[in-house]
């Protein structure tokens, strides 16, 4: 895990804004320092040199993680489907 940033706040919308050290990519898990997943990131926002995210909570007491650091979950290649040929 690397640390990548800390929450901000919950929007209105439900959705947590963090404010990110380094990049991410959309659909990456968010966890805490004990690997607990917080949130799945939707999408980046704002400038370059110091952007955003804005990723849908996967927790209820979202509220008692803002303002702590935040980890990254090392990302899996994605499984590839298979296809079959019909006879």
């Amino acid at each position: 895990m690397q640390e990548i940033g800390e929450i901000m706040h919950l929007a209105k919308s439900g959705r947590v804004i963090v404010q990110l050290t380094k990049l991410v990519e959309e659909g990456q898990i968010l966890c805490d320092s004990k690997s607990g997943k917080i949130a799945k990131v939707m999408e980046l926002i704002g400038p370059v040199s110091k952007p955003y995210a804005s990723a849908m909570p996967l927790t209820s007491n979202i509220k008692k993680f803002t303002g702590k650091k935040i980890f990254a979950l090392e990302t899996t290649a994605k499984k590839q489907k298979i296809r079959r040929k019909r006879k």
